[in-house]
C-alpha cells in the first residue's frame, strides 16, 4: 500500500473515532449526568455544549502540542462557519427552522461577542496564555450567569437547554454510562491523531497550507457530531434544537477550546486566517443574527443560500 493510501485511510479512520467517540461521549456523559440528578437545564447547557465540541477540543490541543498551530486555530474558526452556513443551512432544507427570538438574544450576543474577540485577539498573530485566561473565565461567567438567570424564572432559553437534553437518550444504569464515556474518550483521542497525522500529510501531498486543510477537512470532521444533531432534530421537527446546538458550539468552540489550549501552549495565528477567514467567521454569525431575533425563521431558501455560501467558502480556500 502507497504512503498516499495510508494517509486517506488514516485520515478517514479518524473521521469515523471523531464521530463515533462524540456520540458514545455525549450520550455516556448525558446518562452519568442524569443518575446523578443533573437537571434537565444544567445538562442541556453544560454537558451537551461540551461533548459535541469535544472532537475540536482534542483536535486542537493535539496539533497544538505538536506545533502545529494552523489546524489548532483553522480547525476552530473553519467548524464555526461550517455550523452556521452547512450544519444550519443542512438543517433548514430539511425543514424551516422556527424560533423564539428572545430564547436566542442573550446566546446570540455572547456568540458575536466571542467572534469579534477572537478577531481582534488573531490580529496580534497568537492566541497567548493571557489571552487563553480571559477566554476561559468568560466562558465560566457566561455558564454560571445563564444558569443563575434561567433558573430563577422561566425563560425560552431554558426551554431550549432542556430540548437539546432530551434529545439525548443513552444506557440506564450509571456502569454502562461510564463504559460509554470511556470508549468514546478514547476513540476521540486515537481519532484525532490520526485524522491530525493524515491531513499534514494531505496539506504536503496537495500542496496547500495546513491552515486551509483545518479550515475545511478538520473542520468539517470534527463538526460531523453537530451535523448530526442537528439533522436528527430537523428530522423530528425539533429544528429549534438545531439553533441552540450551533450557536452553544460556536459559543464554547472559541471561549473554552481555544482558550483552553492556549493556557496549555500559545497558538500561533497564520496571516490570512487573521486577515480574513476569522472575519468572515463573524461575518456569517452577523448575517445569522436577524434570521434568529427579528424573523425567529431560517426557511428553506434561506439554508439553500447558506450551502452554497459555504461551497463558495471551499472553492475560496482552495482556489
Amino acid at each position: 500500500m502507497r504512503g498516499t493510501d495510508v494517509m486517506y485511510l488514516a485520515a478517514v479512520g479518524g473521521f469515523v473515532l471523531l464521530f463515533g467517540g462524540g456520540e458514545f461521549l455525549v450520550r455516556g456523559a448525558v446518562a452519568v449526568s442524569r443518575r446523578f440528578g443533573l437537571s434537565p437545564l444544567l445538562i442541556g447547557m453544560t454537558v451537551v455544549a461540551w461533548c459535541t465540541s469535544a472532537p475540536e477540543l482534542v483536535v486542537s490541543m493535539g496539533a497544538a502540542l505538536k506545533g502545529s498551530s494552523d489546524i489548532a486555530v483553522g480547525n476552530v474558526v473553519g467548524s464555526n462557519i461550517f455550523n452556521v452556513l452547512g450544519v444550519l443551512g443542512a438543517s433548514a432544507a430539511i425543514a424551516p427552522i422556527v424560533v423564539k427570538p428572545r430564547a436566542l438574544r442573550r446566546d446570540t450576543a455572547v456568540m458575536i461577542c466571542a467572534m469579534l474577540a477572537l478577531a481582534l485577539i488573531a490580529l496580534t498573530g497568537e492566541i497567548g496564555r493571557l489571552a487563553g485566561v480571559g477566554l476561559v473565565l468568560a466562558l465560566a461567567a457566561f455558564i454560571i450567569y445563564s444558569y443563575r438567570s434561567e433558573t430563577c424564572k422561566t425563560c425560552p432559553s431554558a426551554e431550549l437547554h432542556e430540548h437539546e437534553a432530551e434529545e439525548f437518550t443513552g444506557p440506564g444504569s450509571l456502569g454502562a454510562g461510564l463504559g460509554y464515556l470511556a470508549i468514546g474518550l478514547g476513540a476521540l483521542v486515537i481519532g484525532a491523531q490520526l485524522l491530525i497525522g493524515g491531513a499534514s500529510e494531505i496539506a504536503r501531498d496537495f500542496g496547500v497550507s495546513e491552515a486551509v486543510i483545518g479550515l475545511s477537512l478538520v473542520a468539517v470532521g470534527t463538526s460531523l457530531p453537530e451535523l448530526a444533531t442537528s439533522v436528527v432534530a430537523a428530522l423530528r421537527g425539533h429544528a429549534d434544537v438545531a439553533v441552540g446546538n450551533v450557536v452553544g458550539s460556536n459559543i464554547f468552540n472559541v471561549l473554552g477550546i481555544l482558550g483552553l489550549t492556549a493556557l496549555v501552549r500559545p497558538i500561533g495565528v497564520a496571516a490570512h486566517i487573521a486577515s480574513l477567514d476569522v472575519w468572515i467567521m463573524l461575518g456569517v454569525c452577523l448575517a445569522l443574527a436577524p434570521l434568529l431575533l427579528i424573523r425567529g425563521r431560517i426557511g428553506r431558501l434561506a439554508g439553500a443560500v447558506a450551502l452554497a455560501l459555504y461551497a463558495g467558502y471551499l472553492a475560496l480556500l482552495f482556489g
